[in-house]
């Protein structure tokens, strides 16, 4: 996979901007959980029609060429199997997802930044072991004060991830809208209920 498909094709009707595709690696699984691996319809269309996926299921609509007519894909596989990424990049999406999107001294979730354990000012690095997600009311009291000058505790202390760590953490979050074509590839791994 190049990864150079355009977005861009012609002027089309808004309502085919709502039809992204589900895309699953060659063992059926999502390339990553959250945020979820969706392409839009047009790199769905321009994958297949370049045999790089196989379309799994489709969208009742259809777009138009001059010569074809094709069924917008929502869910392709792809030919060759991709190989996850081992390390966990540092971003600061990801220190949320490890944190799962909460404050690390209070709990909260919501208004997330992000806070240096050993401020800066004090020598403090920005790493997976120093960073973490904070709320702005809890940011601002610490500021860069140590913990024990600002009273503040820690839920967890901060490491890296594991990228599979990350991948089933993301499964907690599922996206606002999820394609019912999409429902069978998402969760055929999860744990049953009794």
């Amino acid at each position: 996979m190049d990864g150079t498909f355009r977005t861009d094709f012609q002027r089309n009707p808004a309502s085919l901007k709502q039809h992204p595709a589900l895309v699953l690696n060659a063992d059926y699984r999502p390339l990553s959980y959250y945020p979820l691996s969706l392409w839009p319809w047009q790199e769905a269309v321009k994958a297949a029609w370049l045999d790089r996926v196989d379309i799994i299921a489709e969208y009742d609509e259809v777009v138009r060429s001059p010569s074809t007519v094709i069924r917008i894909p929502s869910v392709v596989v792809l030919k060759d199997y991709v190989k996850p990424q081992k390390r966990v990049a540092f971003t600061r999406f990801n220190l949320f997802l490890r944190d799962e999107f909460c404050c690390q001294y209070c709990g909260a979730k919501g208004d997330l930044t992000f806070d240096h354990v050993v401020p800066r000012a004090s020598g403090g690095v920005t790493s997976w072991q120093n960073v973490v997600a904070a709320c702005s009311p809890c940011n601002l009291k610490k500021g860069s004060k140590s913990l024990r000058q600002c009273g503040l505790h820690l839920r967890k202390p901060p490491r890296p991830p594991a990228a599979e760590e990350l991948r089933n953490m993301g499964r907690k979050f599922p996206p606002n809208h999820l394609h019912e074509s999409w429902m069978d590839f998402l969760y055929w791994d999860a744990e049953l209920e009794a």
